[in-house]
Parts: structure tokens; sequence; C-alpha cells
């Protein structure tokens, strides 16, 4: 099976004179495969925008090489197998949702029919079947958010592009969209999503790139990106004396009366810890805690400032 997305070598350069040129994204190598939700983030300036614009055929690359769906990025017939919706899509205030979606739908030449049945089905799947009368002057971020993404399902796509899918949304809106991205990964549709919210990043993609000054500087599932991190060791019954002689070989040490948590980075320092608290307290519990996505993001970015 083809990828969904094939990047080889891509670059893009802005700017006229040599010394003014600026390498918005520089030499970049990737694929997606077909059914995979694929996250890519990266700084304000990293290059995200510029591959996503390049990859839908609204820019052309310096040099390199960018398929969707097997053919060249930017080929007609493909783009009526893709979506895109933007950080900050614009839609006429004075239309209603079931308008909105009914307008997208005559551009796919549905008829009326057609855009009758579309429109309720969308508007149920992303959860407005109950506001799809009220015009989006009405409508909440959350609520023109999920008006977007119905709009970016009008044409039942192999390929969504998301930007920002999340960004300022209330706590409900912004799990009920996560959701929503998740449901179609299950669905068999491809996902290429960009977004600040590492932490929907973390849970609802299959793979992950991270680009910085135009370069991907790492790549991979998430069991492969993410090493083990801090193991937590908790202590009932603890007195000050344990607090002392675990401190050797612990990152930190929190004491809540007589419970004592020990914060502790390698293995070896975990058996150091529990030899030490032997017959001094009584062990509650051992948890490793896996490193974030956010964790290895600001350390990558933080090293390749210095």
């Amino acid at each position: 099976m083809a990828d969904a997305i094939a990047v080889r070598n891509l670059t893009k350069v802005y700017g006229g004179a040599l010394k003014d040129r600026v390498p918005a994204v520089d030499n970049i190598s990737f694929t997606v495969a077909q059914g995979e939700v694929f996250g890519f983030i990266g700084p304000n300036g990293a290059g995200k925008t510029t591959t996503i614009k390049i990859l839908l055929g609204l820019l052309f690359p310096t040099s390199g090489e960018a398929e969707v769906l097997g053919k060249p990025a930017g080929d007609i017939e493909t783009k009526r197998r893709i979506s895109y919706l933007p950080e900050s899509p614009y839609f006429y205030e004075h239309m209603t949702g079931a308008e909105v979606i009914d307008f997208y739908c005559r551009l796919f030449r549905m008829g009326a029919a057609e855009r009758k049945a579309k429109t309720q089905e969308l508007l149920e799947r992303v959860g407005l079947a109950e506001d799809g009368h009220r015009t989006l002057r009405q409508y909440s971020k959350g609520m023109l958010q999920r008006i977007g993404i119905a709009q970016a399902l009008i044409n039942d796509p192999d390929l969504l592009f998301l930007d920002e899918p999340t960004s300022g949304l209330d706590p409900i809106a912004h799990k009920d969209i996560t959701e929503l991205i998740a449901s179609l990964g299950r669905q068999g549709k491809t996902v290429f999503l960009s977004s600040h919210q590492l932490g929907d990043v973390e849970t609802v993609c299959d793979r992950v790139a991270i680009i910085n000054r135009g370069k991907i500087v790492k790549i991979g599932t998430l069991d492969d990106l993410l090493r083990a991190g801090r193991t937590v060791i908790t202590f009932a019954k603890a007195g000050s004396e344990l607090v002392e002689q675990v401190k050797p070989y612990a990152e930190r040490v929190s004491a809540d009366g007589e419970l004592v948590r020990v914060y502790v980075e390698s293995e070896e320092n975990v058996h150091s810890v529990l030899d030490a608290a032997r017959g001094k307290a009584t062990l509650v519990s051992v948890l490793p805690q896996r490193q974030t996505l956010e964790d290895l993001f600001v350390e990558i970015v933080r090293e390749v400032r210095k």
C-alpha cells in the first residue's frame, strides 16, 4: 500500500537576494502511512505551516518532492480526496450551521436530496444536530471548530490536514474535538495533525515528527521517542531519619507527616532507596513515570537554542 504522504528532501527558501534568503523548510524527508494519525509539531516559525501549504499545493517548494495520495502535491484530482481545516477558519456569520454545510456541499455539486442528507449526517456527527438552525454569530469557538470539522468531512476525505483544531477551546469542547479526531483514525482516515496542544498529540497520534528551524529533529512512534522517566516511591510510617538516608539517591523528596515520596531518576537509585528504607518504613508503591511528549519537546527545542 502506497504512503498517504511522501516527502523527499523538501526545501522552501524565502527571500530574494542570497544574503536575505531564509530556509523555512530545510531538506526534510518523511512519510505518513495510509490510515495513520500523524502529529507534526514544533515551535512557532519552525516550518509547520509552510510544509502543510506545500502538501496542499498552495506553495511550490524550492527543491525536493512531495507526494500526496500517490500524486505530486497540488494534483487537481487528488484535491477531491483531501481536506484542510486551518487554525482560524472563516465562515459567513449570518448563515446557520446547516446553511454553511449546504453551501460547501454545493461546491461538490451535490443535488438537493444529497445535500440535505449530508448536512444532517455531519451536524449529528460533530454534535450540532440541535444547533443547525442557529447562525454562526451565536456559536461559541468550540461550536465553530465543530462546524469547521463538519465542512472538512463533506467529501469523505481519505486525508485530512488539521491545523490547531483544539486551540482556545473550553475543556468540554476540547475533549469532544480530541475524541472526534481519534474516531477519524479508527475509521481508517489519514490525519495530519499540527498542534501546540501536545497532550492531544500524545493521546491520538500513532507517530510524531518534531520540526525545529526548518529541520525534522525527531520522528517515530511515541514508544520510540519517549524514554522511561523517573520513578516515584511512596513510603508510609516514615520518619525524618529515612528522608536523610534516601536524599543522596533522589532527585527530590517530599514529606507529608509520615507519608514520604521519593522521586528517583535511575533504576540503580531505585534499588538504593529501597535498600535504605528496609525496616524503617512501609513501602506503599513504586510507580515508574514515562517521559511526556511535552518534556521531550521542551528538551529538544532548548537544546537546539543553546
